[in-house]
């Protein structure tokens, strides 16, 4: 990126920041600005750290699995490659962001911010996990259910040429072949304020994208791995599905405030009984573990359909449009294009 556009860039993200009324909103903002700033003008090539010869082996491999990774977004999903994780940042923390969600003690209907680009979303995030973790104690002291979680990568939707970060490393390549197509399908399609469609045709463009990776570059057993987390996931997604169903009839019984916070509890220890048993389904794999190890609190379970509800939507579009995924962009541009209450009707079906 030419040095003069980041310095357009900085001053728009600085003056977006100033423009901002209360002290609080612009320390936000502020803290945003310096996070992104940080990480633009850290950037560095990955063709030239690889023509270095400086790298170890297995960054250099994993690093040439990226170039071909984007070449293969761009030639066979159509997808806006650009720059895009052409370069290469050390962000120098365990996650780039953490993200800050809230929900009424007995609501599962989370808690949105709205933000100048991004529309209406259901979290806060913050370049720094104390940052996170200040805005989450005010929050919790407001009586709200608080859950913060650590993010290794982000799309900046176009402003920036986004690169891969030192978070993402020790993925798989089919892992973060996934994560690039699904960053890069925000910048095919995003609707301001609505999480749920966005999130979930990235992710339907993710799990396609990487079944065809995998298919072309023969990783039979990643592709059959790849198989087996997806069919976890969408038992994970059926298992806490079912406990939201239960919490909201519970939150809509007419009784005492103590019984329902003692009943809410109940249910969480359920909840923990019901993954044991899945666990021991699937064999002991624990990658759900550490979930399964905060409050389950209402913010924590909200999370869960934000990134899923309409994957079956998107993924049976596709499939209607032949797999031809140019086709299957312009439909998703035209629903995208819907007043709210049409497309949520359209998704609903």
């Amino acid at each position: 990126m030419p040095i003069n556009r980041r310095v357009v860039q900085a001053i728009a993200l600085l003056a977006i920041s100033g423009l901002l009324v209360s002290c609080e909103t612009v320390s936000y903002y502020s803290q945003a600005a310096r996070g992104q700033l940080a990480i633009v003008f850290s950037r560095q090539d990955i063709q030239q750290l690889i023509n270095s010869g400086e790298l170890p082996e297995e960054l250099r491999v994993k690093f040439e699995d990226v170039l071909a990774i984007r070449e293969f977004a761009q030639q066979e999903l159509h997808l806006p490659v650009g720059e895009h994780f052409s370069s290469y940042v050390d962000v120098g923390r365990e996650h780039v962001v953490w993200n800050v969600f809230a929900a009424p003690e007995f609501s599962l209907e989370p808690v949105t911010w709205c933000y100048p680009i991004a529309g209406c979303v259901n979290y806060r995030g913050y370049f720094s996990e104390q940052g996170a973790e200040r805005f989450a104690a005010r929050l919790s002291a407001d009586g709200y259910d608080v859950y913060t979680g650590g993010v290794d990568a982000y799309s900046t939707l176009g402003w920036f040429e986004d690169p891969l970060l030192s978070t993402v490393l020790q993925r798989q390549s089919s892992q973060l072949a996934g994560l690039i197509f699904h960053e890069l399908a925000h910048q095919v399609v995003y609707v301001p304020g609505d999480t749920s469609f966005n999130e979930s045709f990235a992710t339907a463009v993710e799990r396609e994208g990487m079944r065809r990776w995998l298919d072309l570059t023969g990783q039979q057993a990643q592709m059959q791995a790849s198989e087996e987390g997806a069919r976890r996931q969408r038992q994970f997604n059926e298992l806490v599905t079912d406990f939201q169903d239960k919490f909201a009839q519970l939150y809509g019984e007419d009784i005492p405030v103590t019984a329902m916070r003692a009943r809410k509890a109940e249910l969480q220890n359920e909840m923990r009984v019901a993954y044991a048993e899945l666990k021991t389904a699937w064999g002991g794999y624990a990658g759900y573990d550490n979930w399964f190890g905060h409050s389950l609190n209402n913010a924590q379970l909200s999370t869960v359909s934000i990134y899923n509800d309409y994957v079956p939507f998107f993924t049976t579009l596709l499939q209607e449009t032949e797999g031809d995924f140019a086709t299957f962009y312009l439909r998703v541009k035209e629903i995208a294009g819907l007043e709210a209450k049409q497309r949520d009707a359209l998704l609903a079906e």
